[in-house]
């Protein structure tokens, strides 16, 4: 398999199926439950027509059995995957290395990550980065939160409920323990009618 042809495989989590992409340079990509199969292989069949769907050698196997084990609970490192950075630019390859580094039940927010680059008022771009963010789950880009711990964005299917039953799974508190820490954590509902009408006292029960 040359750099330019990439092999694909499905494959089955705690959370549904997920699909895997790689070349000679490692791991591209990464993406979380569709709705099925078929949705899955067309979106890769778009994005990179000459991959084929195969069995993945050893250290793709290794990654997936990693990604498996993770979504099912366990603890499972995955800084050891290689992953294919070629053509990335070079700021989101930075926020990528430093999203690597958080482990499973731990956080960072956009800011704290875009402070170790040096400079804090660049956390907006670290948030569009992750939004881009290629390789989901072995680039945790869910394990980072916004300020004062609110979840942010998540770009990945299902969006930020997806974000949220991931950090569920691996036991994550954002802003540290709470007295409610063994509840799932959920994603902000908006009501589509807007907040409740307030009932006026001066009208009777009976009208």
């Amino acid at each position: 398999m040359t750099d330019s042809h990439f092999g694909f495989a499905l494959f089955d989590t705690a959370i549904g199926q997920c699909s895997i992409v790689w070349n000679e340079r490692g791991v591209v990509r990464t993406q979380l439950p569709e709705g099925n199969a078929h949705t899955a292989r067309d979106r890769i069949a778009r994005r990179y027509p000459a991959a084929r769907e195969t069995t993945p050698p050893e250290d793709v196997k290794r990654a997936i059995d990693g990604v498996v084990a993770l979504l099912r609970g366990e603890p499972a490192d995955l800084n050891g995957v290689k992953i294919d950075t070629a053509g990335m630019p070079d700021f989101d390859r930075q926020v990528y290395e430093i999203a690597r580094t958080i482990p499973a039940g731990s956080t960072l927010t956009y800011g704290e990550i875009a402070q170790r680059l040096g400079d804090r008022n660049l956390a907006r771009d670290v948030g569009t980065a992750l939004g881009q963010n290629p390789i989901p789950i072995i680039v945790p880009c869910h394990r980072v939160l916004a300020a004062d711990g609110r979840l942010g964005g998540f770009s990945a299917p299902g969006g930020v409920g997806t974000k949220a039953r991931l950090l569920t799974i691996e036991g994550a508190q954002p802003g540290g323990p709470t007295l409610f820490e063994d509840l799932p954590l959920t994603a902000p509902r908006r009501s589509r009618h807007g907040p409740p009408r307030r009932r006026d006292p001066r009208r009777s029960a009976t009208t």
